[in-house]
């Protein structure tokens, strides 16, 4: 018993000092990254460079389903995005509250027709809005068939080249196409591009842009801060760089839209839709041994609600975790597939190992560490030695996240708000992460079971206040 114990202790140990380590050699690679982006940036005017006629049009796709109180402000920020010809397609997937009231009401709707192509299957389409106010805004009200199936009826919808999907409850700052577009324009073999997504809670919009940015109220929407920052600006940008890129996230993503029709657009037996199309993506086009690229911007050009109620936190973590392992089994040829490159040999593997059996055992081993502990079955070094790789290291990794937000973009304005975010990397590790490991376990239970629901999130809206003289965008 004894042997066994401390033989799967030492296993755990090595599972967060290699996990911790890779997660810190991302974030370096991803600081380098950052700064070349910031002088690159720096040496091209974007604006300028898309006054010419060089720019590819979009269609930004916004699926809405009871989407009530902060469809207005959503669409409002689509409608003003700063980029020289786009439309805005909302489709209301049969929700039941007062989505579709809301739009009509804010835009002054009025049913019109408009003949398009069906390569991808959706739900019936009933009827089609144009806007008076707005002639680039079109409302599509269908049956409920979720998410994916709202993306795919927008991009047969869509009549542009480039389509963009946003989430309802998700604001887009005024520069937002111009930043996520520009791979399109230096390399044509970009089909994907995707970019940094924060936190919107208590942060004070009107028309449609965020004035004010602040720090939660709330202590859940402050760690999922920590998560975001960690996520987005360390690991995604990284797998950019290396060409492992498999996620873009569904509250923002611009897509080459023929390439997601080649490839059969969202499949909606999934409810992690946006990850598995990329991952697909991956592997029809090397299978046609196609040139392709999969991008990431790492400008903070995104802003979306995330919950604060601990349940509705719970569904979607689990709904997160079993969108992952679905994404896994059903491009599960790629997995050691030297065939696959650099996604086959070491993302997938690395998802595999970390991402879907993570939970299970960070979990078991944090239940086997403390009955150690409690039994005497581990001496002091040793106890130092977990705390030092399970907790210290993680929190250097959540703190050089911190780094990259600080030393490059500066979205948290104020030494108070960065040090809050960083007490909160801390605290993170006693309790919230443990929490994090058992909704995702519960994720597992779920998928094996079946479960393919979405589960209901609840939204509070924006915080929002009147425009002062020569007041126009977010405070940075």
């Amino acid at each position: 018993m004894r042997s066994f114990v401390y033989a799967f202790n030492y296993f755990v140990l090595s599972y967060f000092m290699v996990l911790n380590l890779t997660y810190i050699f991302l974030t370096l690679s991803a600081f380098v990254f950052i700064r070349r982006y910031e002088k690159l940036v720096k040496i091209v005017e974007l604006r300028k460079l898309f006054q010419s006629t060089f720019f590819k049009p979009i269609s930004v796709i916004c699926p809405a389903f009871n989407e009530e109180a902060t469809i207005a402000e959503s669409v409002k920020s689509l409608l003003h995005l700063s980029y020289p010809e786009h439309e805005v397609i909302v489709v209301n997937d049969g929700s039941t509250d007062g989505t579709l009231r809301a739009l009509r009401e804010k835009y002054l709707l009025h049913e019109t027709f408009r003949d398009f192509d069906t390569p991808l299957k959706s739900a019936p389409v009933h009827k089609v809005y144009e806007s008076e106010d707005y002639p680039n805004l079109l409302v599509m009200d269908k049956e409920n068939g979720g998410k994916a199936d709202a993306l795919n009826a927008g991009i047969n919808m869509a009549r542009y080249p480039l389509v963009c999907s946003v989430d309802a409850d998700s604001i887009l700052e005024p520069e937002a196409l111009i930043r996520v577009s520009r791979p399109f324009l230096e390399d044509a073999t970009t089909v994907a591009a995707g970019g940094v997504v924060r936190v919107a809670n208590s942060c004070v919009v009107k028309a449609g842009t965020v004035l004010e940015v602040r720090i939660p109220k709330s202590r859940l929407a402050i760690f999922q801060i920590v998560e975001y920052l960690r996520a987005f600006l360390a690991g995604r940008i990284a797998w950019a760089v290396f060409g492992g890129l498999v996620i873009i996230s569904g509250a923002f993503g611009l897509f080459k839209r023929q390439t997601v029709i080649e490839c059969g657009g969202y499949r909606t037996d999934t409810v992690g839709e946006d990850m598995e199309l990329v991952v697909r993506m991956h592997r029809i086009l090397r299978k046609k041994k196609r040139k392709y690229k999969i991008a990431f911007i790492p400008d903070p050009i995104c802003w979306t609600e995330v919950p604060e109620d601990r349940k509705v936190l719970a569904r979607q973590r689990a709904r997160w975790q079993r969108g992952l392992m679905g994404s896994i089994f059903m491009n599960w040829e790629m997995l050691f597939n030297p065939r696959f490159g650099v996604i086959g040999l070491v993302v997938m593997p690395y998802f595999l190992v970390f991402e879907m059996f993570g939970p299970v055992i960070e979990f078991v081993g944090y239940g086997v560490f403390a009955f150690s502990v409690a039994f005497g079955l581990v001496d002091i070094n040793f106890v130092f030695l977990f705390f030092l790789v399970a907790v210290v290291l993680g929190t250097i990794h959540s703190i050089g996240s911190m780094a990259l937000e600080e030393f490059s973009f500066y979205r948290y304005p104020g030494f108070g708000h960065l040090f809050r975010l960083i007490i909160y990397s801390v605290l993170e590790n006693f309790g919230y992460r443990q929490l994090m490991s058992w909704w995702r376990l519960k994720g597992i239970v779920q998928y094996f079971a079946g479960n393919k629901s979405w589960g209901k999130m609840a939204r509070k809206g924006f915080a929002t206040r009147e425009l002062k003289p020569g007041e126009t965008r977010a405070k940075l």
